[in-house]
């Protein structure tokens, strides 16, 4: 891929350890629904690096073929499986 780089995914490797530490060793004594809270957090990290991983995809996948991935940003943001979808139809797109 053209966007990727080893310093890149070294440091959103990292960057995945780290929280997944602070959210292991960061519960409360006295807190009754631990695993509910952590399940939720885990769950709520595995989704962001997913939407990070799909958008750097995005970017690698309009630079190759030479558009503007900053105008599918925001509605990437609000629905990303649906912007998603239109963005490979849009690049699949027959050029006349």
């Amino acid at each position: 891929m053209f966007v990727w780089s080893k310093r890149l995914v070294g440091a959103l490797l990292g960057l995945f350890a780290f929280m997944l530490g602070v959210f292991l060793f960061d519960t409360a004594p006295d807190s009754i629904s631990d695993l509910k809270i952590h399940t939720t957090r885990w769950m709520a990290l595995n989704y962001l690096g997913l939407v990070i991983w799909v958008f750097v995809w995005m970017i690698d996948q309009t630079r190759m073929r030479g558009k503007n991935v900053w105008v599918w940003l925001v509605p990437f943001i609000l629905a990303p499986l649906p912007t998603l979808m239109l963005l490979v139809l849009y690049l699949q797109r027959r050029i006349q």
